[in-house]
């Protein structure tokens, strides 16, 4: 497993080639806007998605970011973990 985290965004790769991906570019008011959520077929139902969403909330917590939900994927992730309420911008 090769995770790699940027400042806007978390990958996954093997051998040079990214299966898995969340982007969250700076959007209005400073706030990460998470636009993305991307899992390749061949990992899909293993809890990846969930993982870079783990990690890219873990991420802006520690750099002191928000982030705003845009990809239905993100909106549901953090419905289902009220741990990390704390990350989302105020609406």
């Amino acid at each position: 497993m090769a995770f790699i985290t940027k400042e806007n965004s978390i990958i996954y790769e093997e051998n040079g080639r990214v299966l898995a991906e969340v982007c969250f570019p700076e959007g209005e008011g400073g706030a990460a806007a998470i636009t993305r959520t991307f899992v390749d077929e061949a990992l899909r139902g293993q809890g990846m998605a969930g993982q870079l969403m783990q990690r890219a909330a873990e991420h802006l917590r520690a750099s002191g970011r928000k982030a705003v939900p845009v990809c239905s994927y993100a909106a549901a992730w953090f419905k289902k973990h009220p741990e990390y309420a704390d990350v989302l911008a105020e609406a």
